[in-house]
């Protein structure tokens, strides 16, 4: 996280040899460990100025997520866009076989084959092959960056609809206008340490067709704490509740839904969606020994929305604290389900946590503002103290 993380992190020696990054990704992403450990944790082993970079990086996942909130809109076009596409598959031979040996690794690039096998395997690819390989798909191959998109969620173990669609909309020049990444022989040598050096590459970018940014939204006010005895629903998208609450509030039960079978079309792969219900497991686990409040897993009932109501039903309080839902498929599937509970006379509850509400406000556009931002944020929880 220090000095290495800051010259080294863009090179991927391969899946058994990367001591340069930390690969914390997945967890992050599911805040198992939450933004505010890691970059506390960099700070005490390095130092703030060794740490920086580090920083900045997590603090990227945060505007992408924050960006997202400003910006919904973003994600309901990928959602048309990606199922258009698919629909065009259906019709579309050449294109259908085109996708078909991207994602089975036989496009005859190397590097892009071998990270496609990779990313089915392992279900991780570091950032620098998410990006040549994105740009490959683009401009090489030009095949629908929503497609790309989709292959990526269906994979990875840190798959975040913010992250991922900003991502490949910053590729494809989509999220910062006209500003595409173009993959080059050159830069893939360096970063993948020599270990590929493709020649077949497209030396220009063509205009990526896909929606412009909207104006920004103001972000939902986040809800209070109730001032009496409530339950707790917890979900994918922040599984360390007990970093953020404080273990003497009065919490009544517990229980998790995951929605991860919503991430892409067809099925998602066995290790992201083990990691997901793995993951959810672990943070009631968590929540439960740090409340002292019995937990249950909703996730694998066939009607999950007759499973909430019936948990709900058997409450003695009519308050249900549930950590924001950020936008994205849990929204997609939970926010309906709040909405049954709330028309059953339940007051629901959505708390952002203070990292949120800091940094969020700073990501209507770049994120230049945002990173501004870091050395205030950081003094506010006295980590340089630390």
């Amino acid at each position: 996280m220090g000095a290495q993380y800051a010259h080294r992190r863009n090179i991927d020696p391969g899946e058994d040899a990367r001591p340069n990054v930390s690969q914390l990704s997945p967890f992050l992403r599911h805040r198992l460990i939450s933004e505010e450990e890691a970059a506390t944790a960099a700070i005490i082993v390095n130092g703030g100025e060794q740490a920086t970079k580090y920083i900045q990086e997590i603090c990227w996942r945060t505007y992408f997520k924050g960006w997202l909130e400003h910006h919904p809109a973003v994600w309901s076009d990928y959602i048309l866009d990606r199922d258009t596409q698919f629909q065009t598959l259906e019709k579309d031979k050449g294109l259908r076989a085109d996708y078909e040996a991207a994602i089975e690794g036989r496009a005859g690039i190397e590097g892009f084959d071998h990270w496609a096998k990779e990313l089915a395997e392992t279900g991780y690819l570091h950032n620098h092959a998410r990006m040549s390989f994105a740009s490959i798909w683009l401009f090489t191959l030009k095949l629908p960056w929503a497609l790309g998109a989709d292959f990526f969620l269906r994979h990875l173990l840190d798959g975040d609809p913010a992250s991922n669609t900003l991502s490949w909309r910053w590729v494809a020049g989509l999220h910062t206008s006209g500003k595409t990444y173009l993959a080059k022989k050159e830069a893939i040598e360096t970063c993948s340490d020599g270990r590929f050096s493709p020649d077949n590459l497209a030396q220009s970018a063509h205009q990526v067709p896909g929606s412009e940014n909207p104006q920004p939204q103001q972000l939902p006010v986040s809800d209070g704490m109730p001032e009496e005895r409530f339950a707790l629903l917890l979900t994918e998208d922040d599984l360390s509740v007990e970093t953020w609450l404080d273990e003497h509030l009065p919490v009544e039960a517990i229980a998790g839904l995951e929605s991860a079978g919503g991430r892409c079309t067809g099925d998602v792969s066995d290790k992201a969606m083990s990691f997901t219900r793995g993951a959810l497991q672990d943070g009631l686990s968590r929540a439960s020994n740090h409340f002292g409040a019995a937990a249950e897993n909703l996730s694998d009932t066939a009607d999950k929305r007759r499973a909430l109501r019936d948990w709900a039903a058997q409450l003695n309080t009519k308050h249900i604290v549930v950590p924001y839902l950020p936008a994205g498929w849990t929204r997609e599937a939970i926010a309906p389900l709040l909405t049954d509970l709330q028309t059953d006379g339940f007051h629901i509850h959505q708390m952002r946590r203070d990292w949120d509400e800091r940094f969020w406000p700073h990501a209507k556009k770049g994120f230049f503002k945002l990173r501004k931002q870091i050395p205030s944020v950081l003094m506010h929880w006295k980590l340089r103290k630390v």
